[in-house]
């Protein structure tokens, strides 16, 4: 069974890329990506001021996690997300929906004051199961 989306009347209804909540089979390897940023293989900060390109690399680098672990976005069941800028969500959300896919995971977003960077507009931490 590929993961559900589980979704239900008595909460709000949804206006990001998230789910409620997320059901997973039990059996597989549980996979948990570390925080990635915006920092490409060379070691350069792609999208220097654009969260949108920021965001993109950012999943490229959680899509690369999740190969090396023998999986693919569509394992990927929970995501962190970590904003500079609150405001920056919908952009943020528009780039989750089209690497992502459906159904999304179960996801949290945060503002926060500080990154490893202060280039960096977006970081995303991830959990699978492959």
């Amino acid at each position: 069974m590929p993961r559900q989306q589980i979704k239900t009347n008595k909460l709000v209804d949804l206006s990001a890329h998230y789910s409620h909540a997320v059901a997973v089979p039990a059996r597989g390897v549980l996979v948990f990506i570390s925080l990635m940023t915006a920092r490409r293989a060379d070691g350069k900060i792609a999208g220097i001021g654009d969260v949108e390109e920021q965001t993109r690399q950012v999943c490229e680098n959680i899509r690369s996690a999740i190969e090396a672990a023998g999986g693919t976005m569509a394992d990927i069941c929970r995501v962190d997300v970590y904003l500079r800028n609150m405001g920056d969500s919908d952009r943020v959300n528009k780039v989750r929906q089209s690497l992502f896919g459906l159904p999304p995971p179960a996801s949290t977003v945060v503002e926060v004051s500080n990154l490893a960077s202060r280039e960096f507009l977006v970081a995303m931490s991830a959990i699978a199961v492959v």
